[in-house]
């Protein structure tokens, strides 16, 4: 029988555009339920998207969408996003910890304002969402389903050039990879898969339009590529399929799927124009 998300329930953080809302609609096609927390209620002065028009695509897409507004930093807001979750669909299948923040200032400058607002949404918000779902992902164990937590974040590359470039936002990203490593063998006698995700390339999203322009847009792949290396992660199964850190490419090429040229976002270009993300040599 062909792996399918159809009837399962997907709790994310964030999720209003980029590749959080890849990663819904891409499930959504499937009949799958996305409840997304995020704080993004109104319009965004320069990105697009909010919460409430990524459920309106979810569910043009084929899913069930449910738009809690909410914020992944504060535990009452996330046990009450959670227990919404559970009543309107029943229960959780998997967690997405999606909602991230990225300030690349040297360490010198970096403001402590910054700082703590990427460890409270990167390192501590994906901590607190996917111990607060536990229970009900156990529960979607026991009942003979395929539950999983899947985590944006690098693998842990102890190169000292990343944390000299950026120490702030590598601890913050490093912490949401070490929570994967963490659960992931807390959680594997219970048969819940835990992992990283990471893309070998930039991604074309509003933030890095923001950051690079056009030229960085035309260097990077389209958000669908981590959609479908999602869903291959999402489908395999979760009592062997753990503990691991994920590229994007890699995870399609396990699955055949090895001509990525489709995934490209300028189509002038070819591979050797794409930049390479950055935590990966």
């Amino acid at each position: 029988m062909t792996p399918t998300l159809a009837g399962k329930t997907i709790i994310m953080s964030g999720g209003s555009r980029g590749i959080g809302l890849a990663i819904a609609l891409r499930a959504a096609a499937d009949g799958a339920n996305v409840a997304m927390i995020a704080k993004t209620d109104q319009p965004h002065p320069t990105l697009p998207g909010t919460v409430h028009t990524s459920a309106a695509e979810i569910e043009a897409a084929g899913g069930q969408a449910l738009a809690f507004v909410g914020d992944v930093r504060d535990d009452d807001s996330v046990a009450a996003a959670v227990a919404a979750t559970v009543e309107r669909f029943g229960g959780i299948d998997i967690v997405l910890n999606n909602a991230s923040a990225i300030d690349l200032t040297p360490a010198e400058h970096q403001s402590m304002k910054r700082y703590d607002l990427m460890q409270d949404i990167n390192c501590r918000g994906s901590f607190l969402l996917s111990k607060t779902a536990i229970p009900y992902l156990r529960k979607s164990a026991d009942a003979g389903g395929n539950p999983h937590i899947l985590t944006l974040s690098p693998p842990l590359n102890l190169d000292p050039k990343w944390a000299g470039n950026h120490l702030a936002y590598t601890i913050a990203k490093y912490g949401m990879s070490l929570t994967t490593l963490g659960l992931s063998y807390e959680l594997k006698a219970v048969r819940i898969g835990v992992n990283s995700l990471w893309p070998r390339t930039t991604i074309a999203t509003a933030a890095i339009a923001m950051v690079g322009g056009d030229f960085m847009l035309n260097s990077s792949r389209k958000p669908t590529i981590m959609a479908d290396a999602a869903y291959a992660i999402l489908t395999s199964p979760a009592d062997s399929t753990t503990g691991n850190f994920f590229i994007d490419d890699e995870i399609l090429a396990a699955h055949g799927i090895t001509d990525l040229s489709g995934y490209r976002n300028s189509e002038a270009g070819s591979d050797a124009d794409l930049a390479t993300d950055i935590f990966l040599d």
